[in-house]
């Protein structure tokens, strides 16, 4: 059979699996995953016979996706800001919506010369890498309790040529950098409710680390403890920018009021739904 030929049968075996509107690019992105090519040179080669040592392979892919493993977790990467990334089960799976907290930051920034970041829970590292690419003159530190987590974010350093640019520190939220000061306290919390674990995607709840997923049963039970801790770390005049939940939105302002913070403000995705909740330190 030719590459044509088999990207065609596994397209039309992703679209019998959980995600059939992704069938065709799922199974593209595995079959160039597996012959270490790109979609151009596939285009131009797509008649040429694919050996059946390389069948096996890709037909192993495709199984596991057909079981629902994320694609990202198969291919052992993904994109985010434009930068590659890579992710294990040991970290969440960027998403396109943390973008808006790091297009944030980089506002704030620019009116902060040699600005510290800290990005606390930084799983992948995919916050504090992309900051650092980008901003060249920032500080930034990068917090997780995860061990494991933390060795994957350092390569995403490395890979992103800004590991001498991130400092990663291991540790439960802001402990690691008590006594510290930053002027960005950012973070992509767990904030997903408990009692959602059955409404979530096949692919999320059976292989995503719920340490990064869920906080309590109404969400909120990081943002209750890293809210007042950013205080003790952030300059006066100082930032904190949260990722939050669909409809968190009123339930992070109050926790932001209560707790002291200052022009409160949120930044909406594409559909308009608040996704990055944003207070200053007064």
């Amino acid at each position: 059979m030719t590459l044509d030929e088999w990207l065609r049968q596994g397209t039309a075996q992703l679209a019998a699996g959980p995600h059939p509107e992704r069938a065709r690019r799922d199974a593209e992105a595995l079959l160039l995953h597996h012959i270490s090519r790109n979609r151009a040179w596939m285009l131009a080669h797509g008649n040429e016979e694919f050996g059946s040592c390389s069948a096996l392979g890709y037909a192993a892919l495709l199984d596991r996706r057909q079981r629902g493993e994320p694609i990202q977790y198969i291919i052992g990467e993904t994109e985010f800001y434009g930068l590659s990334f890579k992710v294990t089960p040991a970290v969440l799976i960027p998403r396109p919506e943390t973008e808006h907290s790091v297009e944030k930051i980089i506002e704030l920034c620019r009116a902060i010369e040699n600005p510290r970041i800290v990005d606390v829970g930084t799983g992948s590292g995919a916050i504090a890498v992309t900051l650092a690419h980008t901003l060249q003159q920032a500080q930034v530190t990068a917090t997780d309790f995860s061990a494991e987590a933390l060795v994957i974010a350092k390569q995403n350093a490395e890979k992103n040529n800004a590991s001498d640019r991130v400092r990663f520190l291991e540790g439960d939220l802001l402990a690691p950098v008590r006594g510290e000061h930053f002027e960005i306290v950012v973070s992509n919390p767990p904030y997903i409710s408990t009692d959602d674990r059955g409404t979530l995607d096949v692919e999320v709840r059976n292989h995503e680390p719920h340490t990064a997923l869920f906080a309590g049963p109404d969400g909120l039970a990081i943002y209750r403890r890293l809210i007042p801790q950013a205080l003790q770390v952030l300059v006066p005049g100082g930032h904190i920018v949260l990722e939050i939940g669909y409809d968190q939105r009123d339930a992070v302002h109050d926790l932001l009021a209560a707790s002291g913070y200052t022009n409160v403000e949120f930044v909406p995705d594409l559909q308009g739904i608040a996704r990055v909740a944003v207070g200053q330190h007064p």
